[in-house]
């Protein structure tokens, strides 16, 4: 039972920081996980990530498999509905005031900080989850390839996805 409740306050708590995104929240989401309740091993994180993110609907619902290993599907249903609820009844709310406060004068600059908050946020993700995928030199080169290929042409993300997994299976089992 302390394990579900456990699982509940940590990721109500992260559906709270996934401003920008749940690479937002990835930062804190390893934090807590990996190194404060030592629920998965960083690797298995990421993998968790990355699976989330190829899975079609939101990928944030990787959670749910974090839940799953350390409760069954006890822990899948509590982690999702912990991280789903909180988020979802401040939205609803925020969002009827933001309504309501349309014209208000304060409105357009809380709008430009929570944009600077946002991108430094996913940022602070991307280095986190960075430092623990880019090892050597082939994921350098494989993640700038990509970085490149999506910055500088309009090429369906999917392509590079499914490529940098074949590219992977040759580098890494050869």
């Amino acid at each position: 039972m302390k394990q579900l409740l456990d699982l509940a306050t940590v990721f109500g708590y992260i559906s709270l920081l996934t401003v920008g995104g749940g690479m937002a929240a990835f930062p804190e989401l390893k934090q807590l996980t990996v190194d404060t309740y030592h629920w998965v091993t960083f690797p298995e994180l990421m993998h968790y990530y990355s699976l989330g993110q190829l899975a079609p609907g939101p990928n944030m619902m990787m959670v749910a498999s974090i839940g799953a290993q350390v409760a069954g599907l006890p822990g899948a249903a509590v982690v999702l509905v912990a991280f789903i609820l909180p988020t979802g009844l401040l939205t609803f709310g925020v969002g009827r005031l933001w309504n309501r406060l349309a014209n208000w004068p304060w409105r357009p600059a809380i709008q430009r900080g929570l944009g600077g908050v946002a991108v430094g946020l996913v940022l602070a993700g991307g280095i986190v989850l960075a430092r623990g995928a880019i090892t050597d030199a082939k994921s350098v080169a494989l993640a700038v390839g990509v970085f490149v290929l999506l910055m500088f042409t309009k090429i369906n993300p999917a392509i590079p996805i499914v490529a940098s997994g074949l590219i992977g299976i040759g580098l890494y089992l050869i």
